[in-house]
């Protein structure tokens, strides 16, 4: 990388000191020369080549990010904990989401006795069953993390659909509900939102409007990123305090369809987007590191792995569960490298996941939780840490 830093450099000089020797040679015959075309076709292609080097010396220069921080701790194999939850799965609706607090306890978002199916909403992404008011319901359950019980619980009468759970670094809560288009910030220990994204139960595609927001993702410096996925097919990036910043996609630089959960993998400046309905891992740039110039995507796609339900970061790698997507595509769980697109482990219960719908690693990576739709219960797998 140093050699090629040198000649990054060295081309312009090169390139001037080559053209003075061609002016000094004769002047007789440097006088005859009118145009660069005159050259000799070697004596040219050569000059062509250091402009071309010259012209690419700062892309030459500077290694991938991930050369340049160096290789990730390798991801461990999630493996499961049969024993857990040890009294049976507690009563639980659909698990739309899971988290984990910075404490290591799991948090998942619930919908009660309320159902997602083809007839909540109508053709204009409007909830229909608003008169049944909102889901009377603790929705959001924190479980110990050694046997599975049910400790706390909050967010009865709040919301009507809930789809995902997000708890950043400083023990915020974020919550979306597919049904209100919003998303909701809870500070620690409070269950009135400190902010708000989207208009209630208006869907739309301003930069205002949300519509069926399926996930969140933070940064550690506050920033804040969207997957406004079932009808909007982006994603948008807030500061901390709810002004847009960007929007993806920006032109034809990244079609998404159906965005349905989000991760952001920081070393690697990346936010990865299960694009469920391309059935695939893309990953733009975050845009976090101001001195780095965004790059093209990086794109993880596989047959075996379908329709990408849920991420969840690790380090500089991602685990994700997928859901139906053809009889002879596995349901389960993956380990994906984004710096390399590739597939690089499977996972998941002998016995099989049947509709995962969200993924989530403990802030110490000791431990990984899959939430499932149907049947209604969440998985723990243990992330051995390597001696």
């Amino acid at each position: 990388m140093a050699r090629k830093r040198r000649w990054g450099l060295a081309a312009p000089l090169t390139l001037a000191l080559l053209l003075a020797l061609l002016a000094a040679r004769d002047a007789a015959e440097a006088r005859a020369i009118n145009n660069v075309h005159d050259l000799s076709s070697e004596l040219y292609s050569e000059i062509r080549e250091l402009m071309q080097r010259a012209l690419h010396q700062r892309d030459e220069a500077v290694p991938c990010l991930a050369e340049q921080l160096g290789a990730a701790p390798a991801p461990a194999h999630p493996r499961l904990v049969p024993s857990w939850p040890l009294h049976g799965p507690p009563p639980l609706g659909q698990v739309a989401g899971v988290a984990v607090a910075l404490n290591g306890f799991p948090v998942v978002f619930h919908r009660g006795a309320r159902v997602f199916n083809s007839q909540s909403f109508n053709e204009s992404h409007h909830f229909q069953f608003v008169d049944e008011g909102p889901i009377p319901e603790d929705t959001v359950l924190t479980l110990d993390p050694d046997n599975g019980d049910v400790l706390t619980g909050w967010g009865r009468d709040l919301f009507y659909m809930p789809h995902s759970i997000t708890i950043d670094n400083r023990g915020n809560t974020w919550l979306t509900d597919v049904a209100l288009h919003q998303v909701f910030k809870f500070a620690p220990g409070s269950t009135k939102p400190s902010l708000i994204l989207g208009q209630a139960l208006a869907p739309g595609p301003g930069k205002h409007q949300l519509c069926m927001p399926t996930d969140v993702a933070v940064a550690s410096t506050g920033e804040v990123f969207v997957a406004d996925g079932y009808c909007n097919s982006r994603v948008l990036k807030f500061d901390p305090n709810g002004v847009l910043l960007r929007l993806y996609p920006q032109g034809d630089d990244l079609q998404l369809q159906v965005p349905h959960s989000v991760a952001l993998l920081e070393r690697l400046d990346m936010v990865c987007v299960a694009d469920r309905e391309n059935m695939r891992v893309v990953c733009p740039s975050a845009e976090l590191r101001a001195e780095r110039a965004p790059g093209p995507p990086a794109t993880i796609k596989a047959e075996e792995l379908g329709r990408v339900f849920a991420v969840a970061a690790y380090g500089d790698y991602l685990y994700a569960v997928n859901g139906y997507t053809a009889d002879n595509i596995r349901v389960g769980g993956f380990t994906l490298d984004p710096a390399g697109e590739s597939l690089i482990d499977r996972w998941g219960p002998p016995q099989g996941m049947s509709s995962p719908h969200s993924v989530a690693v403990s802030p110490d990576g000791s431990a990984l939780y899959v939430a499932e739709i149907g049947p209604n219960r969440v998985w723990k797998f243990d992330l051995p840490q390597a001696a």
